[in-house]
């Protein structure tokens, strides 16, 4: 399947244009006119120029494997969910995976209204009532919303923990990364312009429990360590070097996350990752197998960190009887 250069610009600024709206409400303020400095920018809509230098300097990113069983290729993709203007394009490589396939498979399908109304409702409640903070939590929280430029009722109704966490990634904004921008958001509307099936490999209730810890105290001291984070500059300086590490694709020190990732301090934080990520892979690698099995070839686009360690998407994939192969950049 092709698509005519001057039809993938006009999709793709049309898929950032939407992403936008449907970001905005959240999207910080600009800043005021006498602190020009103090705000990090806000994600615009790119003009039909900028969405060609885009797509003519496209280069491919993160992290992609074929996978084939029964005659037919499917694909799995490390994705980040941050991103910049400029990887809003797919390089080559990737690109060619995802017009190849038949249906895209995401975590969570962003850009369906069902999903984020769920999504909504369980990142204010998790899967159990959220912990009261003390009163001097939220003063510090007030302040890192303030410096992230947002309106002081914002993350109003939000777990504390998605609280910080959502802090942690608009914190990105100063070295040019934003959500807006993330692959997520870009593969599900570019498949929808194509008219490709898009999927969810998870629902929001399964991705929350397993983000948010049912327990109150364990919930409280994550919610603690992600506003220290802040605090301390080391949340950004995270989200910037896992950032740095998908846009060369170098999965060796992707793998290395544990032990540069300055979140791993006891052996519940160790507990944590493995409940977020590798006892997430084994429904998921399910899930991927069920839509191939199903006749349909699949692009399956997920957190980059999926793609690591000894219950990674890839092996989950070999053990279930796939040819698994690693396309290089």
């Amino acid at each position: 399947m092709t698509t005519r250069p001057h039809r993938l610009r006009c999709t793709l600024t049309r898929i950032l244009c939407g992403t936008l709206v449907l970001l905005g409400h959240g999207l910080p303020a600009s800043a005021a006119p006498d602190e020009p400095a103090a705000c990090p920018p806000v994600a615009q809509a790119p003009s039909a120029e900028q969405m060609q230098t885009v797509q003519r300097e496209a280069r491919d990113h993160g992290f992609l494997w074929r996978i084939s069983k029964a005659g037919r290729v499917s694909y799995l993709y490390g994705t980040l969910h941050v991103g910049k203007l400029a990887w809003t394009v797919p390089g080559p490589r990737v690109m060619d995976a995802l017009l190849n396939s038949q249906t895209l498979a995401l975590e969570l399908d962003l850009l369906d209204e069902q999903v984020v109304a769920q999504l909504g409702t369980t990142m204010a409640t998790g899967t159990q009532a959220p912990p009261a903070m003390p009163a001097d939590w939220q003063t510090r929280m007030q302040r890192q919303i303030a410096v992230a430029c947002l309106p002081a009722a914002t993350l109003t109704g939000l777990h504390p923990v998605m609280q910080a966490i959502t802090l942690t990634v608009l914190s990105g904004r100063r070295d040019g990364l934003d959500p807006a921008f993330a692959q997520e958001f870009v593969l599900s509307g570019f498949a929808r312009a194509v008219k490709k099936p898009v999927v969810s490999l998870e629902t929001p209730g399964q991705q929350m429990a397993a983000l948010l810890p049912a327990e109150a105290a364990r919930a409280r001291e994550m919610a603690e360590q992600g506003l220290a984070q802040l605090e301390e500059g080391r949340a950004r300086a995270t989200l910037l070097r896992v950032a740095q590490v998908w846009e060369r694709g170098d999965l060796d020190e992707l793998t290395q996350y544990e032990r540069w990732c300055n979140c791993i301090n006891d052996a519940d934080d160790a507990a944590q990752l493995r409940r977020l990520n590798d006892e997430r892979n084994g429904p998921l690698a399910e899930r991927i197998d069920a839509l191939h099995a199903g006749g349909k070839t699949v692009f399956a686009a997920v957190g980059s960190l999926h793609m690591t360690g000894p219950r990674s998407l890839p092996t989950l994939m070999g053990q279930r009887g796939y040819n698994v192969e690693r396309v290089r950049f």
